[in-house]
């Protein structure tokens, strides 16, 4: 079935070919095609010879090898594709005539915009991102509200583009359609599941696109490809003509390349005022969220702390355990917190909060699609066919559990912020995976990334995605969250700040880390002591700022690296105490506590193979240590 149905883009057509003529038979033979016939003269003369028929081998042989070679070769490279792979179909929807004088212009007049493969359209079959599913339904007879609200605005639709197959992932590929390239990183992945949109408006093939975000998928992909995403607060736009994947979850989010555009973007699908009272903003920085990333922080929460000092209207910026704080606010995850984990209080209540929000993604699924998917077994791909397998097979239980985490998360997220609020996290936790990464990896990877989607996702609240650069090739972003209802706030702020960030985060990219000075042994050991009785006293923040000041007196002491990060790690600074290690090992490789401490630290990072490893490297060094052995049972079990 054509996936356009309207007289004004017939479908496209192959023209016929006549296959050439066999040359006549009184024809010379080609100078090329006599020198080839010299060889096999010679092998029909000396067909009984058996050395011959060797040498014939190893070269037929050697033939095989160099074309096989040439052709992994060509495999290897990623191929250029039109359009960076975004689009599933082009076309272009004009929008409504603009009134004539004196009504004012169109506020979106001249641009353009993508919308996913999952609004309606009408005369367009709307795909899903899955050949089965576009081939067995017909085209729409009616265009999305969100689309309607663009086109009566004055911007032009330039095409469907490509997602995640149901919207059901978050790294952008698709089997079906081929997966778009990233325009930052042309070797990983885009992220998803609105990759289409994302990469379309990464490599400007137009000014603005359309998205939805059920648990990351606007904001990821605005990450990894360089640019703003915004998903607004849950049910502020209608979600009338987009394909549900699950409606507790699902937002009509949207992504740009420059603040202004996504705030004209922004106050045409939100139906904002356009004057409201300036109010005061008061930023909260979550710095154990921030030990997810792998981003120093000079390069996120410093640049945002920067950015804020010469802005009128800003408080300085407080600290907070996020963790922590929802671990007390939301009573109803204490009964999904696995009872036997290793992990910190605040880390094991964003691990469950994220359980929450995949198994309530997994039910609605079920409930809208499960009929459909029974009775057609559309061809899947590998990672979609897990995950829709897992949906199926969801049960009803504990789903009261899942609405009231919901709604506690909502009003915990009230509470805390109030009406000035914005809370500053990191969008996600690594960078963006390599094409076809092992599924090992991309296990881990889910699981960082949705302690961090999970936040906004369950609570309703509205979250931008914002660009900072990059670190190590790769594309940077914090992200703002604020209450739910507040989307004209969020997209101000973004328009007040966002010259300040960049300029602080080009900054940013040429600061270098003051390094370690040596000093004396005895003053060293000194403070190291005055370390260990502040740590027995449970002053964990005192231990560390007397270890820090022994490491900067001898810095080739693997103990007070090894001890400091014992204190990091009360303290929830995993990925200090992560570093401390490694520098313990480089200077002790057979300092036991420091794998101990290093594993623990990656386990809170839900990192469990790294983790893994160090459990298994802590047991080659002592055979019977009990903690480790139970620490290393433990991530088998929740790597399998």
């Amino acid at each position: 079935m054509a996936r356009n149905h309207s007289q004004d883009h017939p479908p496209n057509t192959i023209p016929s070919k006549t296959l050439p003529k066999p040359l006549p038979p009184t024809l010379p033979l080609p100078k090329a095609l006599q020198a080839m016939s010299q060889p096999l003269k010679l092998i029909k003369a000396n067909a009984s010879n058996p050395k011959l028929w060797i040498v014939v081998g190893i070269g037929v042989a050697g033939a095989l090898i160099v074309v096989e070679t040439r052709r992994r070769r060509r495999r290897s490279k990623p191929a250029e594709r039109k359009d960076f792979g975004a689009f599933v179909e082009r076309f272009v929807v004009l929008p409504l005539p603009q009134p004539p004088p004196p009504a004012a212009r169109h506020p979106l007049a001249g641009l353009t915009f993508a919308i996913k493969d999952i609004f309606d359209l009408k005369d367009y079959v709307t795909g899903f991102g899955n050949r089965d599913w576009e081939r067995l339904h017909e085209s729409s007879g009616k265009t999305a509200v969100a689309v309607t609200a663009l086109l009566k605005n004055g911007a032009t639709c330039a095409g469907k583009t490509v997602m995640d197959e149901f919207a059901f992932g978050i790294t952008g590929e698709n089997i079906h359609y081929g997966t778009p390239t990233n325009p930052q990183m042309s070797s990983c992945i885009p992220g998803g599941s609105s990759s289409g949109s994302a990469v379309a408006v990464a490599a400007e093939l137009v000014d603005f696109s359309l998205g939805t975000d059920t648990v990351g998928c606007v904001r990821i992909p605005a990450s990894f490809c360089g640019i703003l995403g915004f998903r607004p607060s849950h049910g502020a736009i209608s979600t009338i003509g987009v394909l549900p994947n699950s409606q507790s979850l699902d937002t009509v989010g949207w992504f740009a390349r420059d603040p202004s555009t996504l705030h004209r973007v922004g106050h045409v699908l939100l139906q904002l005022n356009s004057v409201e009272p300036r109010r005061a903003r008061r930023l909260l920085f979550a710095d154990d969220l921030f030990q997810f990333s792998k981003v120093p922080t000079q390069k996120t929460l410093y640049v945002v702390s920067k950015a804020i000092e010469n802005l009128s209207g800003y408080q300085p910026p407080k600290h907070m355990n996020f963790g922590q704080y929802i671990a007390l606010n939301v009573p109803s995850l204490k009964g999904v917190r696995e009872p036997s984990t290793n992990l910190q209080n605040g880390t094991s209540t964003l691990k469950a909060l994220s359980s929450v929000m995949v198994s309530l993604q997994r039910y609605e699924f079920k409930s809208n699609h499960e009929e459909w998917v029974k009775s057609v077994k559309p061809k899947l791909g590998p990672d979609v066919s897990d995950r829709i397998l897992a949906a199926i097979n969801t049960s009803r239980e504990n789903m009261k559990t899942l609405y009231k985490v919901r709604t506690e998360m909502r009003a915990a997220l009230q509470n805390l912020l109030k009406d000035d609020g914005i809370l500053v996290v990191p969008t996600v936790a690594d960078p963006p995976l390599k094409l076809n990464v092992k599924k090992q990896l991309a296990a881990e990877f889910h699981d960082r990334a949705f302690a961090l989607s999970s936040i906004a996702s369950m609570s309703g609240c509205c979250q931008v995605t914002i660009p900072l650069g990059k670190h190590n090739d790769c594309p940077i972003s914090v992200s703002f969250i604020t209450f739910h209802g507040a989307d004209k706030f969020l997209l101000d702020t973004v328009l007040d700040m966002y010259s300040s960030l960049q300029e602080q985060a080009s900054n940013a990219s040429n600061l270098v880390p003051l390094p370690d000075t040596n000093g004396n042994m005895d003053a060293s050991e000194l403070l190291k002591e005055k370390g260990n009785a502040a740590f027995k006293g449970r002053q964990w923040n005192k231990a560390v700022n007397y270890y820090t000041e022994a490491i900067k007196l001898n810095a080739t002491n693997a103990t007070y690296y090894c001890n400091r990060a014992a204190a990091y790690l009360e303290l929830g600074c995993f990925q200090q105490a992560e570093e401390d290690c490694s520098k313990a090992i480089v200077l002790d490789k057979k300092n036991v506590k420091a794998y101990l401490r290093r594993g623990t630290a990656r386990e809170s990072l839900l990192r469990y193979k790294e983790a893994a490893d160090d459990f298994k490297h802590a047991l080659v060094l002592e055979p019977q240590n009990k903690v480790a052995s139970l620490a290393e049972k433990r991530l088998r079990k929740l790597m399998s």
